[in-house]
């Protein structure tokens, strides 16, 4: 018996390498090949990909350890357990490359349809994704009480199962259309039908991660996993944004390749996925933890699906009265505002006003995944080190670097400045998203009802991307007029994202003393 298990480990261990191997190598790829299609010289492109890696070793070389509160003492006795971390290890990574695999089969659908072509594709493009974002939060109503009951591991293989099989479905719409086998109406609808469905499956993605990962991670070390996990996460950005680009751009690849290509990903993942991720440490072999938040100790199913949300509208710090839970999901309809308003729009101003050569346009992808690397990190290390796992206040420093660059983005309008000024947002706003939807929702929703908790308060950063994607259409210039080559057109870009980086930080200030505790104890830290 023994050997069998030790055989069922090398396996899962080999299979974890393969999923690395695959991420570097989408990683590096295209912008060598790129270069050789161009007919540069391979070594002109490795700047990027260097500024990536050195990113990645710096944050791993830096991050400090959790250590044992010495007033409590076997509290994180499972950190000397060397079998457990390295299992844990490679369930995460597993989770994490899933997870970025699912990103690049939602994001890619922006380059494809402008690579389809004319304004008409464009006016498509807010259709289809406001429809996929409106399904995407309404989802988590029904995938949420769907993950507590069975599992985050089958939440997440349901989830890239079905994103596969929409990306391989919306690549043959592609491919129809190119080959005039259907006209771009009949096109637009199934667009408009398909990519719905593959934000249904995608919204499985959030609730499966935060679901599984609560129950291997104590409160106080869940920060610092975030700022790893969050080095997962964030490439598929890099992937959504740069490797589409790579794919129709310079490949010269046809259209469905945006698509046929995640879903090829995301059908390998499938298989990695099933034969290494569990749930919780039990199910690997391994005692499960008490993990110290709402409902660490207690046993069984998960509550009720209306009792939880009861509660969690109910759950208040007992010193103010704050509803913890709701002010959280309102900071995170604001942050899904900003993130939306920076990664979506840059790319489009830039090309409007024709300031296409730099170099945080053609490597915006990239710098978005490193953006997100260090601000996880940032606000996962001073979380758990410095403000004893609470999330508000890391929250309340983060929203001042929305509003402070909110407000400079107003006086640099076609600078060469503002480029990298929305870099440095996107570096705050990933790293709110990450500490509240992605820490904050298992802290206080508990490892039992977790999935309940990260899908109400994700579907408030889809609320807020919408009112975003709305906002914006109704009143931004119209791409390719004239209106848009001037900067000082698209003033509203950065004054309206002042008010929700306000009203972000006046909430996340009030949360400030908020940390989770079993439901038997108080709310929050005095």
């Amino acid at each position: 018996m023994r050997n069998k298990k030790n055989e069922v480990s090398l396996i899962q261990k080999v299979l974890a390498q393969i999923s690395i191997f695959i991420f570097i190598l989408l990683t590096s790829i295209p912008v060598l090949a790129a270069d050789g299609a161009t007919g540069k010289p391979w070594y002109t492109g490795i700047a990027p990909i260097a500024m990536l890696l050195a990113v990645i070793a710096f944050v791993l070389w830096r991050l400090p350890e959790v250590k044992e509160d010495p007033k409590k003492p076997g509290e994180l006795a499972h950190l000397k357990d060397k079998k457990y971390r390295r299992r844990r290890s490679i369930n995460w990574l597993v989770l994490g490359v899933m997870y970025a695999f699912l990103y690049w089969g939602r994001y890619n659908l922006n380059g494809a349809i402008i690579n389809l072509g004319g304004k008409e594709m464009l006016e498509t493009f807010n259709w289809v994704f406001g429809a996929g974002t409106i399904t995407y939060g309404v989802s988590f109503l029904l995938n949420g009480p769907l993950t507590d009951r069975f599992g985050g591991r089958f939440s997440i293989l349901v989830g890239v199962f079905g994103a596969a099989v929409a990306n391989l479905a919306m690549g043959i719409a592609c491919w129809l259309s190119l080959t005039g086998e259907i006209t771009a109406n009949q096109l637009f609808w199934s667009l408009i039908v398909i990519y719905p469905v593959n934000m249904y499956f995608q919204s499985f993605g959030a609730v499966a991660i935060v679901k599984c990962n609560s129950a291997w991670f104590h409160v106080r070390e869940r920060g610092v996993f975030g700022a790893i996990f969050g080095i997962l996460i964030a490439m598929g950005i890099y992937f959504a944004f740069d490797w589409t680009s790579q794919i129709l751009d310079t490949w010269k690849l046809p259209v469905n390749w945006a698509f046929f290509a995640p879903a090829a990903a995301l059908g390998i993942m499938f298989v990695v996925g099933y034969l290494i991720v569990r749930n919780k440490p039990s199910e690997a072999g391994y005692r499960d933890i008490k993990t110290g938040d709402t409902t660490s100790g207690e046993s069984g199913p998960s509550d009720p699906p209306l009792q939880v949300f009861k509660e969690m509208f109910n759950y208040k710090d007992k010193e103010t009265g704050i509803r913890v839970i709701m002010f959280i999901a309102c900071i995170e309809f604001c942050s899904g505002f900003l993130r939306q308003a920076i990664m979506q729009i840059y790319r489009p101003f830039a090309k409007a006003i024709g300031a296409t050569d730099s170099f945080v346009y053609h490597n915006w992808g990239l710098l978005l995944c490193c953006g997100g690397i260090l601000g996880g990190v940032f606000a996962g290390t001073i979380s758990d080190h410095f403000f004893k796992a609470r999330r508000g206040p890391v929250a309340a420093i983060l929203y001042v670097g929305m509003f402070l660059g909110s407000v400079g983005l107003c006086f640099l309008l076609g600078s060469p400045y503002l480029a990298w000024v929305v870099v440095f947002m996107s570096m705050f706003v990933i790293g709110i998203h990450g500490m509240l939807s992605g820490t904050a929702s298992m802290d206080f929703g508990g490892s039992r009802n977790a999935g309940i908790a990260v899908g109400m308060i994700d579907g408030f950063v889809y609320a807020g991307t919408g009112l975003q994607a709305v906002l914006y259409a109704l009143t931004l210039p119209e791409s390719g007029s004239e209106a848009a080559k001037d900067p000082s057109a698209w003033w509203f870009w950065p004054m309206a994202m002042i008010p929700f980086a306000v009203i972000g930080l006046i909430l996340a200030y009030k949360i400030r003393k908020c940390k989770p505790k079993p439901r038997s104890d108080a709310a929050c830290k005095a």
